[in-house]
């Protein structure tokens, strides 16, 4: 690994691809792809067009809410050229959270479909914002007239490039802060762990408005390699995909081997040209199974929106294969393990006892954005809690054993069980809520919400399929809840807080009526 990475801002590495590279191919949808010269080319004109027709100003924010469209990655390159921070909103959020990013945001500007401008229209006309925001549709974008060089605006290594909203530990989502520097230094980080290069071909299935696309992004432009983009994951697809791409590297995460392995073998399961796979959540049971299936090494990487690569299970370790191990930290990473109950600044636990992982070094987020207290309690004397409870294997590697976070880990998806009681507690029929996760052979863990009713309220199942449909309306589809169960009432602590063991102790006792709402699973 060099000791810095070659640029200081994706910017520059994109005009870098352009000018030495600028008719290899960067980005593929479907069947159409794009080379770096004319991602660098529209983009430049797209900034060109925010600046002169939208006004928009250096920090001004920028929000996307599009689908896996090549317009998204044009999007968010053009917003940082002219100068402003992109905010990527997952398109399947509904009205309850779509109006909580925009409004915390300040956006000014919406980057979205014709199947999603009347929704993000009606939410913003609900909002008082005290500045007029501009919507525009993606299938004309206005750019053509605007020169192919970008506009003159100087940005740095610490210049901020997005508000990336993540669940966090409780309560509704906060957007980390993240700089040029940090997706410069994930791709750099990845390309050294890694060993791509630019006869490689890297591919990704996930939402582009979550972390994963992104990194992948930056790991594109390191490398110059293509990056290919698939619409969505579909487990009985997506090794197909793998193929017909021709593609040597991708990341998959949560519940997603499982999905894959549990498709039927087909003689074509190593007719691939994958050379390697990361993960996040290898079973442990599989892990063997998954590179003899196709024929490549699988190994875990950890990491967090907050601090993006952290620890790293090396390829050349065969002994990583089936531990649970996460691997030790990269270069630029330190780790410690420390009782989570303990005082400030103490010393690590032992080897094989279970501590809050912490983390710190580069790239780290700036913070969470107009939320001083929470970045002050998790970004402690330059250390990131990261709320996960791991331990120290003899080996020197680490391996997470549980989370201190009040959250539900669906997949690859994070939900915080605050921001779905608050949406459940909005019908008149609830009195109150509370989310919990529950294991899932799948998924990992599941959505679980206990409900106590108001007076006169049926607690039957019909009540409690129309609740989850009204939060259906509110919430991601990842985010409703999966079981629902009534109760009378919720045990409490002594400041008059939903006491959640308590709550699981007493149904795992006394187990009352689950209804099981299951979704379809592709």
């Amino acid at each position: 690994m060099a000791d810095e990475p070659s640029g200081a801002t994706l910017t520059e590495l994109l005009a870098r691809r352009a000018r030495d590279m600028g008719n290899r191919e960067f980005l593929r949808f479907g069947d159409r792809s794009w080379t770096f010269a004319e991602i660098e080319a529209w983009t430049s004109r797209l900034a060109h067009r925010m600046r002169e027709v939208d006004g928009i100003r250096p920090g001004e924010r920028v929000a996307i809410v599009l689908p896996n469209v090549v317009q998204w990655p044009v999007v968010w390159i053009a917003t940082l050229k002219a100068g402003a921070v992109a905010v990527p909103i997952n398109c399947s959020y509904q009205r309850a959270d779509l109006a909580f990013v925009l409004s915390d945001s300040g956006a000014r500007l919406v980057f979205t479909d014709s199947e999603r401008a009347d929704l993000v229209t009606d939410v913003l006309a609900g909002l008082d914002e005290g500045h007029s925001v501009c919507v525009v549709d993606v299938a004309d974008d206005g750019s053509d007239p605007f020169p192919d060089t970008p506009p003159a605006m100087p940005a740095s290594a610490g210049t901020l490039a997005n508000l990336q909203y993540t669940s966090g530990t409780t309560g509704f989502p906060k957007a980390c802060m993240l700089t040029h520097g940090y997706w410069v230094r994930l791709g750099w980080i990845c390309a050294a762990a890694t060993g791509l290069g630019d006869d490689d071909v890297l591919l990704t299935s996930q939402p582009f408005s979550y972390m994963d696309p992104q990194w992948n992004t930056a790991l594109s432009l390191t490398v110059g390699a293509p990056l290919v983009v698939l619409p969505r994951f579909s487990a009985s697809s997506f090794m197909a995909d793998v193929r017909r791409h021709r593609a040597t590297f991708f990341y998959v995460l949560g519940s997603m081997p499982t999905l894959l392995f549990k498709q039927p073998p087909s003689p074509d399961d190593r007719d691939n040209d994958l050379r390697m796979v990361l993960c996040s959540g290898i079973p442990v049971a599989l892990h063997a199974q998954l590179e003899e299936r196709w024929g490549a090494p699988w190994r875990e990487v950890y990491g967090m929106t907050e601090s993006g690569i952290d620890l790293f299970s090396s390829f050349e370790d065969p002994t990583a294969v089936g531990s649970g191990s996460i691997g030790r930290p990269v270069p630029t990473k330190q780790a410690r393990l420390i009782d989570p109950a303990g005082p400030a600044g103490e010393e690590e636990v032992a080897a094989g006892t279970p501590g809050e992982l912490l983390l710190a070094g580069a790239p780290m987020m700036s913070g969470y954005w107009n939320r001083p207290e929470a970045t002050a309690d998790v970004l402690r004397d330059g250390w990131l809690h990261t709320g996960d409870l791991a331990v120290r294997r003899p080996d020197g590697g680490i391996q997470l054993v549980g989370r201190i976070k009040d959250m539900v880990r669906r997949g690859g998806e994070n939900v915080a069980c605050a921001e779905v009681e608050a949406v459940l507690e909005r019908d008149d029929r609830v009195v109150a809520a509370a989310v919990v996760a529950v294991p899932d052979d799948v998924l990992g863990e599941e959505v679980k919400a206990f409900v106590q009713l108001r007076a006169g309220a049926l607690p039957d199942r019909d009540t409690a399929q129309l609740l989850l449909e009204q939060a259906g309306t509110q919430l991601a589809r990842f985010k409703v809840p999966r079981y629902l169960e009534f109760v009378a009432d919720f045990p409490r602590t002594p400041s008059e807080r939903v006491s959640k063991p308590a709550l699981k102790a007493r149904a795992a006792d006394q187990p009352g009526t689950t209804h099981d709402f299951a979704r379809p699973r592709s």
